[in-house]
């Protein structure tokens, strides 16, 4: 773990950084650290089932998305320290707590601290959820072949230009979905088992005001390179300004009913089956509320 982590190079940037001694661009150093890790009932219904995602939150983040909802602890730092022994305990109290399966949210910095937490878990092992923004190299990915059962990352932009623009990565299509056919190809089509995913992929796809016909070209392209069977999408209208979208005057409202439906349109024809969300969960209050002390 060590050596991964004294130059680092599990995302995309490629900082390079010796994170023992300094911070990385994710903004963390080799200490894990997470903000909250509770049970999560609105996750879609086969990530969730009855009791709920075993959801926690990593600090950090390798994007820079101007309007992200948990920009408390992707870009502003909150969180608490945990050895990876503690990390190994956090993912058992969630098994006690009757969690469905251990959600991984923003997970990519900490990767061989994770894996090393899972080992310490042997046969106890839940399914494995992996929720990621999506930028991510296929060379982390092969690091969480038989971690991993789930694969849950956002597919953001098609344009590079809104991708620079929005998240300060240019490139972010290009390594995404190079990254999603390395984790379909690494788990396969979907599997269930009494409702709830063991084993796939869920692409989540978020869409932003004025940004319909980039979200209709992302699915399209999805299609290229993916058969329906393949994967299931996640169709999300909970877009609401935060953060930083105030900066970009064309980020300063909700999707409308138009631009989600025409997009929705665009999924009905490439075949995908999916999750689609109610429009009326663009709400502030679905943030959860993050820490920076232990609580638990």
């Amino acid at each position: 773990m060590s050596d991964i982590l004294s130059s680092c190079r599990l995302c995309p940037r490629e900082c390079g950084a010796d994170r023992r001694v300094k911070r990385g661009f994710c903004g963390e150093s080799d200490k894990v650290r997470i903000s909250r890790a509770e049970p999560h009932h609105w996750e879609e219904p086969p990530i969730s089932g009855k009791g709920g995602a075993g959801t926690v939150f990593f600090t950090g983040c390798t994007l820079r998305c101007c309007y992200c909802q948990n920009y408390e602890i992707s870009s502003l730092g909150k969180g608490f320290e945990l050895s990876v022994a503690q990390l190994r305990d956090c993912f058992l109290r969630l098994m006690d707590m009757g969690a469905e399966n251990i959600e991984l949210v923003s997970p990519t910095q900490f990767v061989p601290q994770i894996t090393e937490a899972l080992d310490m878990l042997g046969n106890e092992r839940p399914t494995v959820v992996y929720n990621s923004g999506g930028y991510e190299k296929a060379e982390t990915i092969e690091m969480l072949k038989g971690y991993v059962d789930v694969y849950l990352p956002d597919l953001k932009y098609y344009s590079c230009e809104l991708s620079r623009r929005y998240s300060a990565a240019a490139d972010y299509f290009e390594k995404a979905i190079t990254a999603i056919r390395a984790m379909q190809k690494q788990v396969g089509r979907p599997v269930y088992e009494n409702a709830l995913m063991k084993k796939g992929v869920i692409v989540r796809h978020l869409v932003l005001p004025h940004c319909r016909k980039d979200s209709i070209k992302l699915i399209e392209e999805l299609r290229e390179v993916f058969e329906p069977q393949d994967i299931v999408l996640s169709l999300m209208s909970q877009y609401t300004p935060m953060y930083k979208a105030a900066e970009f005057k064309e980020l300063g409202r909700r999707v409308s009913s138009f631009e989600y439906e025409s997009v929705l349109a665009a999924v009905e024809k490439a075949g995908f089956d999916g999750f689609f969300q109610e429009r009326s969960s663009a709400e502030e209050d679905y943030v959860p509320e993050f820490f920076d002390k232990k609580y638990y």
